[in-house]
């Protein structure tokens, strides 16, 4: 084998990190970098040592090859390896593409050095130009520069070849919970340097004014040239050379021909520092000049003054002890799977800022250094995770001295990348690694290297929150139980902050009890926030008639979550992969197109910056801020009534500071009459912000200032209720009548966290009922029936009278002891066809359940019935309302039904049937029935996170014993 790099043999050897790879750097060299993306020829081989063949294809650079059209198709497992081969060996077969172009090196770079930077290539990337051998890199998320100046002339043309090869004892490194691609996935692009150039440029800053430039500098030629100097300048004003630093140096002999050093600072008189509510930056350009004063290189930062510390049990930003309120993110887009564009991580930070979360981990890997420029500019706290998760062979490899230089090395590149960012506050070692002697050496590197900010690993504190570890300054647990986070802060044993790096699972339905999470967060001290689990749906958009992603040409054929007809959301399995983790990798609080799940809605008024209080008569508004007064945000008042339709009158917030509040007069006179009434605050933003235009709503915190007064109505004398000889219901406007429901399709908590599987054993899904008695009277009729399970027969009764305008309906449904804990117990019916609209009183306009409706306020609502209808990746219970107090299913006619419950009671009105979820693993195999399929619900399970997480809290389970509810049906 005549290749060097193939003879090293790099995919195989975990002690070879690179190979002629340029040192890491904080310097952005993007702006006049000549880019290099766009199609390249391309190969793909079935191993590294395979001989090319003269077959060639294109592919798009950047993007992967697995959703462009090749035969090595997307792969998704959480946690276990693709492959059967341990630590560190990778399987013969072993994808490997091979990228070609010319490239036309600009004549005007003669004379100076010439770097090519691919900006990310997984798993092992191998760089010969014009058949020359150059380099080779490892880590799948971070960009490799090589010095191109011996190989290639300026003026002329050079072949430049990429070989990528897919698996390696690195892939071992980058186990995490997404799915397996392969290819160029960020941008290639060329640049030049002067031979005297700007090496690295370390910021720091203080909130107080205090900046502070370090800067070192090299030269192609070895010895540094005499004479150079570095200036600076911030928002047009001079640093100053530290004169101190000149001296340290050559006192401690740390002169050097080869890497010069300097350090500049100066005090900003009135600073604004950086939070994430008021993300103040400053431009600095830092200038190295030759010694005759002209300019041989420039580096432009933008520069954030804020403190990070922990002090006691508390982490604290500028003084201030603030909330995370986080979300995971991985680097994804539904058509080109790693690769991300500037606009679309813009929009990802967008969407996350108009919910409410001000914080992101990089799951589990850094990502597209323009997300960070981009935390910078919006405000939000970043834990920057090295790319590290050895998940499936944890253990083995946290001690391997075999991967000591691959932890180091993965550890330290993000933090000489990153480490100018006001947005990063939090350095992670990685994720599920367990812990060992290769993550303490990780975290002594970055100790030294930057000791202005806390360092997090979850391994290193699982075992012992309280626990000193070289490697934690954080106990940041997963899915840790609420009551014991509580426990544990409440202990007198806490000694650092407790921020979960993951708590919340957004798998399908799910993200119950999240209001009860942050009530017990804001009440406990040492409990600071957390971060969930996680952004995206990683939904790959498919075709159906090949089962190939459907790739760059799938754009504009999916909306609002739902994909065009003959596509489809791909999940594990979706490619005929045998190894995989089906659904897991849809657990995302919003679907594969940024369409916002309904936890969203739920999140932002748990995250309101404007909370809403009454009592006593007393309005009180107050400001839940860290840093930032009320000014930029606009209010309106609305009044909701549950006879009476919505008012509405203007309000003006008052002027308090962060944390603030005042008693606000009451915005309108109540009226004597039209039941239970609700107050709500619609909060917008005033003007123009850089994430949202003016007049996006903020939040709608909502207080009630009346209770509903108990509605009953007179039997009247009239014609009996008509049953049939089983003891249904006999209604023109139903075509199934109101039986029990036990069952719901179960959610993906349900199925993962094993209750599903408890329910169909009880036969929760199929009950056999039996008419028990029909008595008719001339009050009404009752039906008493027996619906037998493997776990008791439950008894069901339902009262039938004649009331004005229509029936009322008494039920009460006996739960044997055997029936601990199920999903439900109400009403089920179906409707006739034709009834499209939906229009109620009670909790919405959003999907929400009795664990998750904090964020869906009280009041008058209306969707049409497919609007209601939440499309999860996996078909599940959907589209519930809590909190309904009446209901009217119309027609274009106006006519239909309604139906007014006796107390507020979870309601769902789809196109399904329970068994039709069930049965179908993806919405294209779904076929929505003509009328409408109702649920009224005397209680309802509520949803948890047990799919990666704790379950639902006691007091949302539903037990067994006698539950009553009623309702009255009336024709429109």
């Amino acid at each position: 084998m005549s290749d060097p790099l193939r003879a090293l043999r790099p995919w195989e050897s975990p002690e070879v990190t690179s190979w002629g790879r340029l040192p890491m750097n904080a310097l952005d060299r993007r702006p006049g970098a000549l880019s290099l993306d766009g199609d390249w020829r391309f190969q793909l081989l079935p191993a590294p040592d395979a001989p090319a063949h003269g077959v060639r294809s294109s592919q798009r650079v950047p993007g992967a090859w697995t959703v462009q059209g090749t035969d090595d198709l997307p792969q998704y497992t959480n946690f276990a390896m693709p492959w059967g081969e341990f630590p560190p060996a990778s399987p013969a077969a072993n994808p490997t593409g091979v990228y070609e172009r010319e490239v036309d090196v600009p004549a005007e770079w003669a004379g100076r050095r010439i770097v090519l930077q691919v900006g990310a290539a997984g798993s092992v990337l191998l760089v010969h130009v014009d058949g020359r051998p150059v380099g080779v890199s490892k880590d799948s998320h971070l960009a490799a520069e090589f010095d191109l100046s011996g190989v290639v002339r300026p003026g002329g043309r050079a072949v430049l070849r990429l070989t990528v090869v897919k698996w390696s004892d690195a892939s071992h490194l980058e186990d995490q919970d997404q799915w397996w691609h392969a290819g160029i996935t960020r941008p290639v692009l060329l640049y030049a340097t002067d031979p005297l150039r700007l090496a690295d440029v370390t910021v720091r800053t203080r909130r107080d004014g205090t900046l502070r430039v370090d800067c070192q500098v090299r030269d192609a030629g070895g010895a540094l040239p005499a004479g150079w100097y570095v200036t600076g300048e911030l928002d047009g004003h001079l640093l100053t050379q530290d004169a101190e630093f000149e001296r340290f140096k050559e006192e401690d002999g740390r002169v050097s021909d080869f890497l010069g050093e300097a350090r500049l600072s100066t005090v900003v008189a009135d600073a604004r520092p950086w939070t994430t509510e008021t993300p103040a930056l400053y431009p600095l350009t830092v200038r190295l000049h030759r010694a005759d004063g002209s300019v041989a290189d420039t580096s432009h930062h933008r520069v954030g003054f804020r403190d990070v510390e922990i002090r006691g049990r508390d982490l604290l930003l500028n003084g201030e002890r603030v909330y995370i309120r986080g979300v995971n993110r991985h680097d994804f887009h539904p058509l080109t799977g790693r690769t991300v564009s500037y606009e679309d991580m813009r929009a990802d930070l967008v969407t996350l800022k108009r919910f409410g979360f001000n914080a992101i981990r990089t799951a589990h890997y850094p990502n597209d250094p323009s997300l960070l420029d981009l935390a910078d500019e919006l405000g939000f706290y970043v834990v920057d995770e090295a790319n590290i998760e050895a998940h499936d062979h944890a253990h083995e490899i946290a001690d391997d001295p075999r991967y000591l230089a691959a932890f180091v090395d993965r550890v330290s590149r993000m933090v000489l990348r990153d480490k100018n960012h006001p947005c990063v506050i939090i350095w992670s070692l990685g994720n599920e690694s367990d812990y060992g002697a290769n993550h303490d050496a990780a975290a002594g590197w970055v100790r030294r290297h930057d000791p202005t900010r806390p360092l997090q690993y979850e391994g290193a504190a699982k075992l012992d929150w309280a626990g000193p570890t070289v490697a934690s300054d954080i106990a940041c647990p997963m899915y840790a139980p609420l009551e014991d986070c509580v426990a544990h802060a409440l202990s007198g044993r806490q000694t650092k902050p407790l921020i979960q790096c993951e708590y919340s699972h957004a798998m399908g339905n799910s993200n119950g009890t999240l209001a009860d999470h942050w009530e017990a967060i804001e009440s406990t001290p040492g409990l600071q926030g957390g971060f969930i689990w996680e952004f995206w749906d990683h939904g790959i958009l498919q075709r159906v008639s090949d089962g190939r992603p459907a790739g760059r040409d799938g754009a504009g054929l999916y909306d609002h979550g739902v994909t065009a007809p003959g596509h489809r959301w791909a999940y594990g399995g979706d490619f005929g992969e045998a190894i995989h983790d089906g659904a897991f990798v849809a657990d995302g609080v919003v679907f594969p197109d940024r369409t916002p799940k309904p936890v969203m809605f739920e999140h932002r008024e748990i995250a309101a910056p404007v909370r809403l209080a009454y009592a006593g008569g007393e309005l009180r508004v107050t400001n839940h801020q860290h840093f930032r007064g009320l000014e930029w945000l606009a209010a309106e008042w609305l009044l909701s009534l549950a006879d009476g339709g919505t008012r509405t009158a203007p309000a003006e917030l008052p002027r308090v500071p962060a944390g603030g509040s005042a008693v606000v007069p009451m915005p309108f006179t109540l009226p004597e009459e039209g039941g239970e009434a609700w107050l709500t605050l619609r909060v917008t933003t005033a003007g123009e912000e850089a994430w949202t235009p003016r007049g996006t709503e903020v939040c709608v915190p909502q207080v009630r200032l009346r209770a509903a007064a108990r509605m009953t109505s007179a039997t009247l004398p009239g014609p009996p209720v008509e049953v049939d000889e089983a003891g249904l219901l006999v209604h023109p406007l139903l075509t199934a009548a109101p039986v029990l429901s036990l069952w719901r399709t179960p959610t993906d908590n349900d199925e993962l966290g094993g209750m599903a599987l408890r329910w169909r054993a009880w036969r929760l899904d199929a009950p056999e009922r039996e008419v028990l008695d029909v008595r008719r009277e001339s009050a009404g009729v009752t039906v008493v029936a027996g619906y037998a399970t493997l776990a008791g027969t439950v008894r069901h009764e339902q009262v039938f009278t004649r009331v004005g305008g229509g029936i009322r309906i008494e039920e009460t449904a006996e739960l044997p002891e055997g029936l601990a804990d199920v999903p439900r117990v109400g009403s089920v019916f179906e409707t006739v066809a034709g009834l499209d609209v939906l229009e109620w009183y009670g909790q919405g306009p959003w999907e929400s359940y009795p664990d998750r409706s904090a964020g869906a306020p009280v009041g008058h609502h209306s969707l049409t019935v497919d609007e209601l209808f939440t499309p999860y990746l996996r078909p599940q219970e959907s589209g519930g309302r809590h909190g309904v107090r009446r209901f009217t299913l119309s027609a274009p006619d106006a006519t239909g039904l309604t139906v007014t419950l006796d107390e507020p009671r979870q309601v769902s009105v789809t196109r399904y049937r329970a068994g039709d979820l069930a049965a179908a693993t993806h919405h294209d195999e779904l076929v929505a029935r003509p009328g409408c399929v109702v649920h009224l619900d005397a209680a309802h399970r509520g949803l948890g996170t047990a799919s990666c997480g704790p379950d639902t809290s006691p007091g949302h389970l539903v037990r067994a014993g006698t539950h009553r509810w009623s309702w009255t049906l009336r024709m429109l």
